[in-house]
């Protein structure tokens, strides 16, 4: 069996401090704080963030990991509570314009479009337009050709697309609207119909990716997964577990799928799978299971947030993927 120093051309070192810059599997004595420390690949991982405000399901998702934005929902009846993340905690912000469930999440924490949507008190999917600048909502310009709820959105403030979604419970579209910030343009459809869709919310609209979903009958899940060229739709490998109302983040060639619900037999899951341009791998699964969920990120610092098991839940985790990183190294 080769030594340390065979493989490193050299012993452990001592140092009084860290190096700056160590390569994996480097390893070294660190004398002011009395430990052996070794930097090498740490296994991805989720933690607990703090939890949102307000506990909702079938909410909408839009940012980062350290910038989110949650907003509407469904509690029994619904809500226009709206609440931004910043790495740490939950802050309500200015509600959202309507009381409304599964609008489409476009954009950023502080240029955000909410599209479509299912309103209450009038029980019925709309095609209207809201905007968020980070302190405040208002009318966006431009309503849906096809109103609907429950759709994947992608993109940013001036260049988003949203697809998929229920028109009228439980009929489901594969529609597709490109959005410039002003009017939305009819595009080629999806393959497949579907509402409950997750997408990788990060992504540009000439980019985007859709995966799972609720298909006909209602409450079936799929895995299918379809990526968009500016143009039209094209189907990728599938994701491992077919399910519906889970998070995605990230973008076409680095997408993460986050939790959802698995039907039959209609069981939330804790699913966790990244998709590197050509197929999913399984990773580390959510601690709670849950479906209709909020999420965003990367495929390295995801973030999923409230939806619902046994109960609502305003719960949040936060996912670091594998990456190098320096542990010390204990003896007993």
């Amino acid at each position: 069996m080769s030594t340390y120093k065979e493989i490193f051309g050299q012993k452990i070192t001592k140092v009084s401090s860290d190096p700056s810059n160590p390569i994996e599997g480097q390893m070294w004595y660190n004398s002011t704080s009395g430990s052996l420390k070794v930097h090498l690949t740490q296994a991805a991982s989720w933690a607990a963030g703090n939890n949102m405000n307000t506990s909702r399901r079938l909410l909408s998702g839009l940012g980062t990991q350290t910038a989110a934005l949650g907003f509407g929902g469904y509690i029994g009846p619904s809500t226009n509570a709206s609440e931004e993340y910043n790495g740490t905690s939950w802050t309500n912000s200015p509600n959202y314009p309507s009381v409304i469930y599964g609008a489409g999440a476009i954009g950023t924490q502080t240029a955000g479009v909410g599209a479509g949507g299912y309103l209450q008190p009038t029980t019925s999917s709309v095609n209207t337009t809201k905007d968020y600048n980070g302190s405040s909502w208002g009318s966006g310009s431009g309503t849906l050709g096809t109103a609907r709820n429950l759709m994947g959105a992608s993109g940013t403030e001036t260049a988003g697309l949203i697809f998929g979604g229920y028109t009228t419970y439980p009929t489901m579209t594969g529609d597709t609207e490109e959005y410039d910030g002003s009017s939305y343009s009819e595009q080629n459809n999806m393959s497949t119909a579907r509402a409950e869709l997750a997408s990788a919310n990060q992504a540009p609209q000439s980019a985007s990716l859709a995966f799972g979903g609720n298909i006909p009958p209602v409450n079936t899940s799929t895995a299918a997964t379809e990526e968009y060229d500016g143009t039209s739709w094209t189907a990728g490998n599938a994701l491992n577990t077919s399910r519906f109302g889970l998070g995605g983040g990230g973008t076409q060639t680095a997408a993460i799928a986050m939790t959802g619900k698995n039907s039959p037999p209609n069981t939330s899951v804790t699913n966790t799978e990244l998709y590197d341009g050509s197929s999913w791998t399984n990773s580390t699964a959510v601690s709670t299971a849950r479906g209709q969920v909020g999420g965003g990120g990367t495929s390295t610092a995801g973030i999923v947030f409230a939806g619902s098991a046994a109960t609502v839940t305003n719960a949040t985790e936060e996912f670091t993927g594998t990456a190098l990183g320096t542990e010390t190294v204990t003896t007993s």
